[in-house]
């Protein structure tokens, strides 16, 4: 261990950070992504200060092997940009880069700095940065070329003690943003980790600040959700500290009137996080499954019951707002799993380009896509017909 300093205001050195070597944090290099690793490495060969932070460092440091990973440098985002050919600057308010690699992108920011708050959207250094970060367990820096892992905020204390601890202060880090509530919920589930008396004090509390967040926010905490390995106990987290029900309303309200329920609907969940049910929409149907069970009259399903159902599924999951497609696979396989076959089709509203890229639509039309081969046979045709070329 190596500690960091920096000059106080007496002129005397102040203790910044602490700087664990690789026989203290136990990251395994060979689950870090090579082409992370030559991002890191190749900003660092031009003398920019570089590391791989947030949940990827979080994942490694409980053994597990990220899927993706952020990477914070001193570097401008105009400065990356010409260091990478294979990137792309994003964002209108705060400007970051994404570096492509194939399919794979990663996200390369810049230090921020905390000078107009803790959602400032100025750049600053990494000490400033660090404090802009929800909890500590997100907050650790590793460099991959020296295998050091850099804490600012007693992060490793709060691994070693297996707890979620906000970086920000407790009276402003929900309001700033509340969706961090969230997120905590999501940690605790996720690593096994506590989340102090006082924080899940302050988090129902505050609960009500979900309630004006957008749809398309929340749409995305719960497409996290229903796709992660710890669904239920993610869902049982929000259920305790009182956020289900501004994510999913009619669900928390059936769960908290029937234990049943609750049970069939976790198990739902816990059944799709393992892959035991197959097909298209099978993840996003445990939301909605145990709900058709009950509004469907099964002895009598047809098209029109799909309809029905399509629209209940609609309102059920509210405020989420999933594409129609999406909806359309889990309903159909619910209907399915009944013995009901129900027939991708087009419906007018979504047009024929919708119909035709993805199948769907609702009962009752001609099933999209059908004619689409004989269309491309007559516009080929008519290419071919002209000056000096006869029509087939």
């Amino acid at each position: 261990m190596r500690i960091r300093y920096t000059t106080g205001k007496n002129g005397r050195p102040v203790r910044k950070a602490v700087v664990y070597t690789r026989d203290e944090h136990h990251i395994n290099l060979g689950d870090v992504d090579r082409d992370a690793i030559s991002i890191v490495e190749r900003l660092k060969s031009h003398g920019h200060e570089t590391y791989i932070v947030g949940g990827a460092v979080r994942d490694l440091m409980l053994g597990k092997k990220p899927k993706d990973f952020d990477i914070v440098s001193d570097a401008s985002p105009s400065k990356i940009k010409k260091l990478f050919r294979n990137s792309r600057v994003i964002g209108r308010r705060f400007r970051l880069v994404h570096v492509y690699f194939g399919p794979k992108i990663f996200e390369v920011s810049t230090f921020r700095s905390i000078k107009d708050g803790h959602t400032s959207n100025t750049f600053g250094t990494i000490e400033e940065d660090v404090l802009r970060r929800d909890f500590t367990i997100n907050a650790l820096f590793y460099d991959p070329g020296e295998q050091v892992v850099v804490d600012y905020v007693g992060a490793m204390k709060d691994f070693r003690e297996k707890r979620i601890r906000p970086i920000i202060p407790l009276q402003v880090i929900f309001r700033d943003d509340p969706v961090r509530m969230i997120r905590a919920a999501k940690y605790a589930a996720s690593t096994g980790f506590t989340i102090p008396l006082g924080v899940r004090w302050k988090i129902k509390k505050e609960a009500p600040l979900l309630a004006p967040v957008s749809p398309s926010r929340l749409t995305e905490e719960m497409n996290k959700i229903v796709h992660s390995p710890c669904a239920p106990a993610i869902v049982e987290n929000l259920e305790r500290l009182g956020l289900y029900t501004y994510l999913q309303s009619r669900a928390s309200a059936l769960m908290k009137d029937s234990q049943e329920f609750k049970t069939s609907y976790l198990n739902s969940l816990s059944a799709a996080a393992a892959g035991e049910q197959a097909g298209d929409g099978a993840v996003f149907s445990a939301l909605i499954r145990d709900y058709l069970e009950d509004s469907v009259d099964w002895s009598n399903a047809g098209g029109e019951q799909y309809k029905e159902a399509l629209a209940e599924a609609r309102t059920f999951v509210l405020p989420m707002n999933p594409p129609r497609v999406e909806l359309e696979k889990a309903v159909r396989l619910i209907f399915k799993e009944h013995g009901i076959t129900v027939k991708r089709t087009r419906t007018p509203e979504r047009g024929r380009g919708a119909a035709a890229q993805d199948r769907g639509g609702s009962p009752g039309t001609a099933a999209a896509g059908e004619d689409v081969p004989a269309k491309k046979r007559r516009r080929r045709r008519r290419r071919k017909t002209g000056p000096g070329v006869a029509a087939e």
